[in-house]
């Protein structure tokens, strides 16, 4: 499939670069394959590099409050150093990996509201790097992730929102700089205990870490919970008993259920 071409020209008469995907679909630990097109402009140029990254939306928290930043987080380099002469074309293929704690943008084919994912091209001439536009990618969950969320909805549990937060968790071994939030309001069979229910995935290749923040109604702290599962247990597990049993251990934890 292919995107729409990244036609900003470095300079009067530049080069043009048309990112193309094999497909937008893909879900972590997983290669994103495509290939990147460009073109000689009116001009001689000496091409210092391309370039390719997947780049989100993290949510940054301050003392002075939240802002959005731009994170680029797998990036890999194309081309080192050549001339471009005017008019001529090259492609370059690429398989970029897509790292297992990448967050989840899609769940049943829709795009998680607050999720903002894609993959952006940089040509860079004399020093000067053309970002282009992105081009976005649909990260759909693992059958493990996959299995841990529809437990929630089955359970009853509504879909609030999703953010990606900067930092790491405190003893959970990460390698991206950020995590993901998924939101939920609470199932009526649990609204007497908590109102909000967060849900965070850090993936490996042998399984995830499932780490769940109970928002208490009635005051005190919230409470959190943590539980692995690897990922060739996911095809057997009942995740509405699964995901039913690691609320009530989060709960019991504070001493708040019973």
């Amino acid at each position: 499939m292919v995107f729409k071409s990244l036609r900003r020209a470095l300079g009067v008469g530049g080069p043009t670069v048309d990112t193309q995907l094999r497909t937008p679909d893909v879900r972590p630990g997983e290669l994103l394959a495509g290939q990147v097109l460009f073109a000689g402009g009116e001009h001689e140029v000496e091409v210092e590099r391309i370039v390719v990254e997947l780049v989100t939306r993290v949510e940054v928290e301050t003392s002075d409050g939240e802002y959005d930043s731009t994170v680029a987080f797998q990036k890999q380099q194309l081309t080192g150093g050549f001339r471009l002469a005017p008019g001529m074309q090259h492609a370059v293929p690429f398989q970029l990996p897509v790292p297992w704690e990448t967050p989840i943008t899609h769940l049943y084919g829709q795009r998680l509201p607050g999720m903002a994912m894609g993959l952006r091209t940089e040509l860079e001439v004399a020093r000067a790097v053309d970002k282009g536009d992105l081009d976005p990618i649909n990260v759909h969950p693992l059958p493990a992730q996959a299995g841990v969320l529809a437990g929630f909805v089955e359970l009853g549990f509504r879909f609030k929102t999703a953010d990606l937060e900067r930092g790491f968790i405190y003893g959970v071994r990460q390698t991206l700089p950020f995590y993901q939030e998924i939101e939920f309001w609470a199932a009526p069979q649990y609204q007497g205990v908590v109102t909000e229910v967060e849900v965070t995935f850090v993936t490996d290749p042998h399984g995830m870490e499932v780490i769940i923040e109970l928002d208490k109604r009635r005051g005190g702290h919230d409470a959190i919970g943590r539980f692995k599962i690897g990922h060739a247990q996911a095809q057997a597990v009942d995740w509405i008993r699964e995901v039913d049993g690691w609320m009530r251990q989060t709960a019991q934890s504070r001493r708040g259920w019973a």
